[in-house]
C-alpha cells in the first residue's frame, strides 16, 4: 500500500549525513526539507521533496501533516530493560559518596539485580518489559535494543533471551526490538573466575541460542573485575564462527583498550567509552564500528563524560542511546538524555540527531533504515510540532504522535 504524508512542516531527512556515512557531519547535513512531503509503501521510500512537487501518481494517497515534523525512526541502541527490582536506595548512596564498584562489592549492583530477576517469574518480567517498552515508543522510539544479563545462569539467561524473542513477536510491526545476549554481564560468586563462567555458561548457551536463531548479537562487559581481554577474545571468535554480531561494554571505568579490540572483531558497537585511549579513538574512527556513547550513565553517576568531541573530529561514526537500567542509567528518555549531552559534547544539530537514528541504526546492524530517502525503509518518528528544532529545545517534553 503506498502512502504519501504532505505539507510537514519540516521533514529532517539526513540525506546529506547518510552519504558521508554519519561522519564528520557539518549542520547543513540533516538536510531540512520545509513544507515537505514524502511517498512510500510498505518496503521503502519512493519520493521525497516539497509538497508542491510531489508527483501526480503519489497525489491520491496524500495524508495532510501540516503542523508536524518527520524524523528518521528514532533508535535506542543500548537498553537493560528487562530486570527484576530497583535499586533506588543505591542511588542515594552513591549521592552520599559510596562508589559503585564499593557498592558492587557489598554485593548490590548488578548482582543484586541478577537475585531480584531470578526471583521474578517470566511472566512478571514480560509484563514489566512490556510496560517499559510502551513507554519508550511514546518517545518516538521505534526501534529498541534489549539485553539479557541479569540471570547469569544457564537457565535464567536462556529465559531471558527466549523472553526478549518474545516481546519482539508481541511487538512487531509497531516496535522493532533488538535482542543481545549479555550473559557475560557479571561473574556470579559461586562461579571461581570469568573462565570458569564463559565455559559453564556463556559459551554453551551462546550455541544453543545459535541453533534456534533468536538473537541478534552478543555482548560482553569487558572491565577490571568482570570480563578479560581473553574472555572477549573467545567469546567473540565463537560468535564469529557462529555468524553472530558482536558488541562490547568498552573502556568505561578503566582504559582497557575494549575500543581497540571491537574494531580488531569488526564489532558492530563499542559501547560507553568514557575512558577510550587515543589510539582507541583512531582505530574506532577507521572502522565501521560504531562509537556508541551513554551520556545518561555519567549523568546518573556523576562521571565525566565519554570524549565525543575527538570521536567525533577523528571520523568516528557516533550514536547516542539511553542505557536505561536499574542501576547506572534509570532514564528510558532517549531526547531528554541526548538532549541534554548535546550541549555538552558540542554537537551540531546533524551529529545529534544522527546520533539518534542514522549511527544508532548502523550499530545494531541496521543499514536500510536511519535517513529519509529513497531506497531506505520508511521507517519514520513523527512529532506535531512547527519545527524541528523544538524537540530538543524542550528537554524533557514529548512532542510525539502516532504515525497514521
Amino acid at each position: 500500500m503506498i502512502k504519501a504524508y504532505t505539507h510537514l512542516n519540516e521533514i529532517l531527512t539526513l540525506d546529506g549525513a547518510h552519504k558521508k556515512d554519519g561522519r564528520h557531519l557539518l549542520p547543513s547535513d540533516v538536510s531540512l526539507i520545509k513544507n515537505g512531503a514524502v511517498a512510500f509503501n510498505e518496503d521503502q521510500i519512493l519520493w521525497v521533496g516539497k509538497t508542491e512537487e510531489l508527483p501526480s501518481e503519489f497525489k491520491n494517497y496524500s495524508i495532510n501533516l501540516q503542523g508536524h515534523v518527520l524524523t528518521p525512526e528514532i533508535v535506542d541502541s543500548h537498553t537493560h530493560l528487562i530486570f527484576g527490582g530497583n535499586r533506588a536506595e543505591e542511588y542515594i548512596d552513591r549521592l552520599n559518596g559510596t562508589s559503585y564498584e564499593e557498592i558492587a562489592k557489598r554485593g548490590g549492583g548488578i548482582l543484586y539485580t541478577m537475585k531480584k530477576t531470578l526471583e521474578a517469574t517470566s511472566d512478571e518480567l514480560f509484563r514489566l518489559s512490556c510496560e517499559r517498552i510502551e513507554r519508550i515508543h511514546s518517545y518516538g522510539v521505534g526501534t529498541i535494543e534489549i539485553k539479557s544479563g541479569y540471570g547469569l545462569t544457564f537457565e535464567k539467561e536462556y529465559e531471558l533471551s527466549r523472553l526478549i524473542d518474545r516481546l519482539k513477536k508481541k511487538f512487531h510491526g509497531r516496535v522493532q526490538i533488538f535482542n543481545t545476549y549479555l550473559a557475560a554481564h557479571d561473574v556470579p560468586k559461586n562461579f571461581k573466575s570469568s573462565e570458569d563462567y564463559l565455559d559453564q555458561v556463556v559459551l554453551p548457551l551462546l550455541d544453543k541460542l545459535s541453533s534456534e536463531k533468536i538473537i541478534d548479537a552478543v555482548d560482553i562487559f569487558h572491565e577490571k573485575n568482570y570480563f578479560t581481554t581473553d574472555d572477549v577474545i573467545r567469546l567473540f571468535t565463537r560468535a564469529t564462527e557462529l555468524s553472530i554480531p558482536c558488541k562490547i561494554h568498552a573502556d568505561e571505568l578503566n582504559t582497557n583498550e575494549g575500543a581497540q579490540l571491537a574494531a580488531r572483531f569488526d564489532a558492530l558497537s563499542a559501547d560507553h567509552l568514557l575512558k577510550i585511549s587515543d589510539e582507541g579513538i583512531r582505530e574506532i574512527a577507521s572502522s565501521s564500528t560504531v562509537a556508541t556513547l551513554l551520556p545518561g550513565t555519567a549523568f546518573f553517576l556523576g562521571k565525566p563524560l565519554a570524549p565525543a568531541r575527538l570521536l567525533l573530529d577523528a571520523g568516528a561514526k557516533v550514536s547516542l542511546a539511553s542505557d536505561f537500567n536499574p542501576g547506572s542509567c534509570h532514564c528510558d528518555n532517549l531526547l531528554l538524555i541526548a538532549s541534554m549531552a548535546a550541549a555538552q559534547f558540542k554537537m551540531n544539530q546533524a551529529e545529534l540527531w544522527a546520533g539518534i537514528t542514522l549511527n544508532a541504526s548502523a550499530s545494531l546492524g541496521r543499514l536500510h533504515q536511519g535517513a529519509i530517502t529513497p531506497g531506505l525503509q520508511p521507517k519514520f518518528s513523527l512529532f506535531k510540532s512547527d519545527m524541528i528544532s523544538e524537540i530538543t529545545y524542550n528537554w524533557g517534553r514529548n512532542f510525539s504522535v502516532t504515525l497514521p
